[in-house]
């Protein structure tokens, strides 16, 4: 039997006494993952590194509206549209588009012409038998003058009256007929309107009296043979819209009508 004792300040290695405690493992830092274990479930990956399938550092988030501009390109690129040039439309300003664009061809002087005659005829008939109270076909037998000249050699007030009632029925037959569908009974038989040229409308009460007003009184006052022909010849040498000076006036013009 071994009589050895340990020394007094050796304590034997199997004392449960004389052993330290185990160290703990040092806790993970705060917000992070523990030393080498995985990241947690929806966080960003260690490092700072961009999430699997994201954009860069810096870029745009995916979906979202592109940079403004255009980083490549002109800085023009970017500027609104130039304005509409003045006055557009038909007939719009110096230089604007044709006003014609669009509409009818323009009516021939052969059927204007015509279709004067008739509106003459239809507003002379119902004329003379007006005229016959005031003696125009006797004092026309003696004289041997036509019937413009009877009317100026009426004497005093049945001169007034039946030429103010002669003005009257001719402006009026025009003005209502044309301001109404732009054709009067004449035009409709050959198959004519009067438009306004900027659009192509209806010429409205007041063009329409301006219009007739520059075709009749003249003709009916005064020179009952070489107004309608002066306006006979501005219609056909007039270009390019064949205007006669009424038309010149109320800004009209005369055009086909098959309808």
């Amino acid at each position: 039997m071994s009589t050895d004792q340990p020394p007094p300040d050796q304590p034997p290695e199997d004392d449960p006494f004389s052993k330290r405690p185990p160290e703990p493992p040092p806790e993970p830092p705060q917000g992070g993952p523990s030393q080498g274990g995985p990241p947690p479930p929806g966080g960003p990956p260690p490092g700072g590194a961009p999430p699997p399938g994201g954009p860069p550092p810096g870029g745009p988030p995916p979906g979202g509206p592109p940079p403004p501009g255009n980083p490549y390109g002109s800085p023009y690129d970017n500027m609104p549209p130039p304005p509409p040039p003045y006055g557009g439309g038909y007939g719009g300003g110096y230089g604007g588009a044709d006003p014609l664009t669009g509409m009818p061809p323009l009516a021939e002087t052969g059927r204007r012409v015509l279709a004067r005659f008739i509106d003459w005829v239809i507003v002379a008939v119902p004329l003379a038998i007006i005229g016959i109270p005031f003696d125009i076909y006797r004092r026309a037998t003696e004289d041997g003058n036509d019937f413009g000249d009877t009317v100026n050699s009426l004497n005093g007030g049945s001169q007034l009256v039946f030429q103010l009632i002669t003005i009257v029925a001719y402006v009026g037959y025009d003005t209502v007929l044309t301001a109404k569908n732009g054709r009067t009974i004449g035009k409709k038989l050959m198959k004519l309107r009067v438009a306004m040229l900027n659009d192509g409308s209806t010429p409205p009460m007041s063009q329409s009296l301006l219009r007739a007003v520059v075709l009749w009184l003249p003709a009916l006052i005064c020179c009952a043979c070489l107004w309608p022909l002066l306006i006979l010849i501005l219609i056909m040498v007039d270009k390019p819209y064949k205007q006669g000076l009424h038309d010149k006036a109320a800004k009209t013009v005369v055009v086909s009508a098959p309808e």
